[in-house]
């Protein structure tokens, strides 16, 4: 059982927003680092991914839709990436970065003092680019987590970049938001969970962010890419606008 877990998800690559995050007392104290997936489609993917896989077993990996994509982009079992970064992100990695992703997990569970038998995942239990938005009615969340053990009783799910805490059918939901890529307000978002659950935010130099992308990254629009996402341009009114017709709502039942 463990008393404290800090999850951060969504870095997409951005190290001085993870640098920031991990420099948190109670991400550095907790008793375990859950990373939600897409950790590395973005502009610092090698940097992101070194500077964790150097916190050694604390650290808990789950694979999210884009690792996949980069990893699937690599090895040539797919030609395209809709995200405009990630085909320049998959060629920065090494194969030693490859086989990571590769390894990774669509979900795991961790038992978490006073919250029971967690269940982590990057969008939801049974996919990893379904979305479920904080306003999804009942029956969508029911139908995601179809199967799920009933002891289950939280789930932590990242993917569409904006924190929320709901119950649904008497299951505790909690999405951290973004590292990297937030929308609605700036900062980089995580989670600390037990015995309840705390959504955190971490606000850092964005100058001296963006100047660092500018810098360490060769990808071709990094002064725009980082002035878009590290400002959190697209409000939360934007993404769940772009969100809300992929979780089912519009069918009609």
């Amino acid at each position: 059982m463990l008393n404290r877990v800090a999850v951060l998800s969504d870095i997409h690559g951005v190290l001085p927003a993870l640098e920031a995050v991990l420099a948190e007392p109670d991400v550095s104290t907790a008793d375990r680092i859950v990373l939600t997936g897409d950790i590395t489609a973005g502009p610092q993917p090698a940097q992101v991914l070194d500077l964790l896989t150097s916190l050694d077993d604390r650290v808990i990996w789950i694979s999210g839709n884009a690792d996949r994509e980069l990893l699937e982009y690599r090895r040539g079992q797919r030609d395209t990436i809709p995200d405009p970064i990630a085909p320049w992100a998959a060629e920065q990695l090494r194969e030693d970065h490859l086989d990571l992703l590769s390894s990774l997990p669509r979900s795991l569970s961790l038992s978490v003092n006073g919250l029971g038998k967690v269940l982590f995942c990057h969008a939801t239990p049974r996919d990893d680019e379904e979305v479920v938005l904080v306003d999804s009615r009942l029956d969508r969340w029911k139908e995601v987590f179809d199967g799920l053990d009933t002891d289950t009783r939280t789930v932590v799910c990242g993917h569409t970049h904006m924190p929320f805490v709901r119950l649904a059918h008497g299951r505790l939901v909690i999405n951290p938001g973004s590292i990297g890529m937030p929308y609605g307000r700036t900062g980089a978002h995580w989670a600390l969970l037990g015995p309840g659950v705390e959504l955190r935010t971490t606000h850092f130099d964005l100058q001296a962010a963006a100047t660092q992308l500018n810098q360490d990254s060769s990808y071709p629009g990094i002064t725009e890419w980082a002035d878009y996402f590290l400002h959190a341009r697209a409000t939360d009114a934007d993404a769940l606008a772009a969100f809300a017709p992929r979780d089912g709502r519009d069918h009609s039942h």
